[in-house]
């Protein structure tokens, strides 16, 4: 018999990491970092010296440390609510796998970490931040705004917005326009694309007690907003090539996946269906994906 066989310590131990990698929702945190490194590559002008990529590659893993530490925190604050919904009834804190403390715990070490990391090895202004991001998502919507507004999601989204400014901060030591352009996009798109998952989850919601905006306000007047925002959002991803961030390939992009997310919400709109908002929620993620990578090819034509 093995060595790792006969050690249940040995057996369990990958369990239990694959518990705490859990903790950090690692598709949330690819696109978070994602957004940031595109902050990062268009801050530099050109291709980027090997100085360069060696930042960018430490500013992502502090932010990568910093944003898991967040969602971990996030993990135990819902705990109960997690527990009662489909979607998020298998984290290991809903199902009582890990403690709080335990949880806790990982939590503060990946964010020292990767504070500590951002401020010795970045500058302090990406430091704070992304530590002020940390707060803003963990307490601020997480503990005060989630249960106790229906635009929850709305102010919130100021810190899911924020990956690209740490980005362009990281490599430039301040937040300029373009920065911020980019912050309005993401803050633009949040509501719409949270809205769709919450459409065809509200009786999870309605279970949990969080008052979402399909809870509170009803499934038509939803819809309307989802619409009404990506209008506006049509109007932001504009933005990059009237102010000469981008040019034309990006241009044809960003219309045609705006023109795509501005069609999904008139016709979830006008003729609901669950199957109509799962889509939808699907393309916004789609959409924001493409448009951030064609920012980035557009970076290099």
């Amino acid at each position: 018999m093995s060595s790792a066989s006969s050690n249940p310590t040995a057996v369990a131990m990958p369990s239990a990491w694959r518990q705490f990698y859990a903790l950090t929702k690692p598709r949330v945190i690819q696109l978070i970092v994602f957004c940031a490194l595109i902050g990062m590559v268009l801050a530099v002008p050109g291709v980027p010296t090997w100085a360069q990529v060696q930042l960018a590659a430490i500013a992502s893993l502090g932010i990568w440390l910093v944003a898991g530490a967040a969602a971990a925190f996030n993990c135990v604050v819902e705990q109960q609510i997690d527990a009662k919904m489909k979607r998020t009834a298998w984290r290991p804190t809903a199902r009582g796998e890990l403690s709080n403390l335990k949880t806790l715990t990982f939590s503060a070490v990946l964010c020292a970490m990767g504070s500590g990391i951002l401020y010795l090895w970045v500058n302090p202004l990406t430091m704070w931040l992304t530590f002020a991001t940390f707060v803003g998502y963990a307490v601020v919507y997480t503990v005060i705004l989630k249960p106790l507004t229906p635009q929850n999601i709305v102010i919130g989204g100021a810190s899911g917005a924020m990956p690209p400014v740490l980005g362009w901060a990281a490599m430039t030591g301040v937040v300029s326009p373009e920065a911020l352009i980019l912050f309005l996009i993401i803050f633009l798109w949040t509501p719409p694309h949270f809205w769709a998952l919450a459409l065809y989850r509200v009786e999870d919601y309605r279970k949990s007690g969080l008052p979402m905006l399909p809870v509170t306000h009803g499934s038509e007047f939803t819809r309307l907003q989802i619409f009404l925002y990506t209008l506006v959002l049509f109007a932001a991803c504009l933005m990059p090539f009237v102010m000469r961030m981008s040019g034309w390939f990006y241009l044809a992009v960003a219309v045609a996946l705006s023109v795509g997310f501005t069609g999904y919400a008139y016709v979830l709109w006008r003729d609901y269906s669950d199957a109509l908002a799962r889509k939808t929620f699907r393309f916004s993620l789609i959409h924001l994906s493409l448009l951030f990578a064609a920012l980035l090819i557009d970076h290099y034509l």
